[in-house]
């Protein structure tokens, strides 16, 4: 066997397993069913130099339907408007609250800490925390509710549309859904309270207030800066359920507006996933394999003869490798002449990934809204 089959049928496997898995989770992975009772819910965001958008997420969730809702922000020592904002429009509508943060103790990540007051602020037995970027549909919450739900869990999580403007936000932002999709098999996270299957978005949670209290909430992670996987994590260690939906309709949301914004965001918590010492080295081999081995492999047909079974397979491995992305494209509502550079996109997710590791390795600290924080 030569060197250049060898290299085919590898990139072929990597490339047509994420593709698999990635198609029968799209049948699992639903919108939210329509809400069915009433029920209250607080509303919960942690807002720290947030001017830019904390009004329009107010506004948003203000306008929610089918639920009884409180809204609490918590104004984390902002150094902008932020709490201006909010006092301004509580002024008018008592449904919200603005709360100040107490300081923050050693050993927190602020918004494991904000989270965790904001929990403790609440009067409602439901807990729905929204990151002041995020944009709740009128019927959001009280769809996130029927999910919950309907999933008999006790946290339900998923990716609100991501708005992406930038080149490097269009490149990289849809990628969470082919990662989330492509590696974890839903089923199995629904058969398991295995924390290695917890999963979720840290911009959309809701939760269940007493499982939160039992599991300790973001108490649990308070050193964490990736809530998207340590929360369902914690819950399923307490023995809780844990779910994802399709919040594409059920909320919005532009987390970043520019690619050192991009950068630095995928950084702070790149060890804690993708970019962990124990998962860089396979993930990088998987993706580099399945993701961007079948273009390499393409050009390389363009001007060398191969056999008929070779080029069959090289052009199997590279649809293999962009049906997810452009699939997602579509039903993500994701740009579509950045899926088309898939490739690029993986090839700079892992290069932001080594850059973490080897920081942490090298204890250079990651700043984020003001806050330096150590990479471990």
């Amino acid at each position: 066997m030569t060197l250049l089959t060898l290299l085919t049928i590898c990139a072929l496997v990597c490339a047509i397993v994420p593709a698999a898995v990635f198609l029968r989770n799209l049948r699992l992975y639903t919108l939210p069913p329509d809400p069915a009772v009433l029920e209250s819910v607080s509303i919960l965001i942690p807002a720290r130099n947030e001017q830019r958008s904390i009004e329009s997420c107010l506004r948003a969730g203000l306008c929610s339907e089918g639920v009884d809702f409180e809204i609490i922000v918590l104004d984390d020592h902002s150094e902008d408007e932020t709490a201006a904002i909010v006092r301004e429009i509580a002024r008018t509508d008592p449904r919200i609250v603005l709360a100040s943060s107490p300081p923050m103790p050693a050993g927190w990540c602020g918004k494991q800490f904000a989270c965790f007051v904001l929990a403790g602020l609440a009067k409602n037995p439901l807990l729905c925390f929204v990151d002041a970027d995020v944009r709740l549909q009128r019927d959001g919450v009280a769809r996130m509710i029927a999910a919950l739900r309907a999933s008999r869990a006790s946290l339900i999580s998923g990716f609100p549309r991501e708005i992406t403007v930038t080149p490097f936000e269009q490149l990289l932002l849809p990628l969470m859904h082919f990662l989330l999709l492509g590696f974890l098999p839903l089923d199995r996270m629904r058969d398991s309270l295995k924390p290695a299957f917890g999963a979720g978005c840290g911009q959309l949670f809701l939760a269940n207030r007493e499982a939160y209290r039992r599991a300790a909430g973001h108490a649990a992670i308070r050193a964490s800066r990736h809530d998207g996987l340590m929360l369902p994590r914690a819950f399923r260690r307490a023995g809780f359920k844990t779910d994802l939906c399709d919040a594409t309709g059920v909320a919005s949301c532009r987390m970043y507006h520019s690619a050192g914004e991009v950068v630095t965001g995928l950084l702070k918590n790149a060890t804690e996933g993708l970019g962990a010492p124990k998962n860089i080295l396979p993930f990088s081999i998987l993706l580099t394999l399945g993701q961007i081995a079948p273009v390499i492999l393409l050009f390389y047909i363009g001007y060398h003869r191969v056999s008929t079974a070779l080029l069959i397979a090289i052009f199997a491995a590279t649809a293999a490798s962009y049906l997810p992305r452009l699939i997602a494209a579509f039903r993500f509502r994701q740009p579509l002449l950045a899926a088309l550079l898939h490739p690029l996109a993986i090839l700079i997710l892992l290069s932001i990934q080594w850059v973490a590791l080897f920081q942490r390795l090298l204890n250079i600290p990651v700043s984020w809204k003001g806050r330096t924080y150590s990479i471990y």
